[in-house]
């Protein structure tokens, strides 16, 4: 299988025109005419994860973000995105990432995290130029759930170790907005949407004030609300692509960790 047919798959559904213009998603080590014959889907290159992919034969590694964000002016390890670049580039593996554009695309990342949390009636939070396409979703429960019980279950969902929230204002919530990864700037949004409550994360101390006592903040962690971009993946080649193998990473893992007061 071509590289390029790989990237076909993953782009029809997410197109790289979606992107953000400071991202860097697409193919980023490799050839598109290069021959890959397996994929390993994680949401961060890591130095175990190209590990993970010699060990278990695959000559590509798709993931959700980019291993290369900045500009790199020189290769000497020592950085583990040097390492990454350099250590992919000896062993022949290709790099390819899905990120803005999986994030905005119609049914992208927070569709996703809507769908596993059972809402309904599911819209484009913040839309961009795209016809279906945007940042953030607003979807309703079927039925209304107390909000520590949803927060509850939002933790137990997405294995959320420690789940930051701001004011608990509404006792129950019904109407829930979502934007997988750093999603302070659509806290405006998702209060304008009516809201009960706000799932995103990476927010400051400040953001927790901005809720105007209107909905309730919740910061899920990074790669809590994006772990699902793998089986985004592996759902897109699997329908695109039957006879191409790939398999999600078991090492791809969180980079922050929780220490908790018992």
């Amino acid at each position: 299988m071509k590289v390029r047919d790989v990237a076909a798959a993953i782009e029809e559904f997410a197109p790289l025109g979606l992107q953000e213009s400071y991202d860097n998603a697409g193919l980023i080590v490799g050839r598109y005419d290069d021959e890959v014959h397996k994929a390993l889907l994680a949401v961060d290159v890591t130095e175990e994860v190209i590990e993970e992919a010699v060990e278990c034969g695959c000559d590509m590694i798709i993931t959700h973000h980019p291993i290369v964000f900045h500009a790199l002016k020189r290769f000497n390890s020592s950085t583990y995105v040097e390492r990454c670049v350099e250590e992919a580039i000896r062993r022949g593996i290709v790099l390819y990432a899905a990120h803005t554009n999986l994030d905005s695309t119609p049914n992208g990342m927070s569709w996703r995290v809507g769908q596993m949390l059972g809402l309904e009636n599911m819209a484009v939070m913040q839309a961009t130029n795209t016809e279906g396409a945007g940042f953030g979703v607003v979807g309703e429960l079927k039925e209304s759930e107390k909000s520590e019980d949803f927060m509850r279950r939002v933790m137990q969902t997405f294995d959320v170790k420690a789940l930051r929230h701001s004011e608990v204002v509404r006792s129950n919530v019904k109407k829930v907005a979502i934007c997988t990864g750093a999603g302070g700037s659509l806290i405006e949004d998702a209060r304008r949407s009516g809201a009960d409550i706000y799932l995103t994360a990476d927010l400051k101390y400040n953001d927790f004030m901005r809720g105007e006592n209107a909905i309730i903040l919740a910061d899920m962690g990074h790669f809590e609300s994006e772990y699902c971009a793998i089986q985004i993946l592996f759902d897109i080649l699997s329908k695109k692509m039957p006879i191409f193998a790939a398999c999600k990473s078991v090492r791809s893992s969180n980079p922050v960790n929780y220490m908790i007061q018992q």
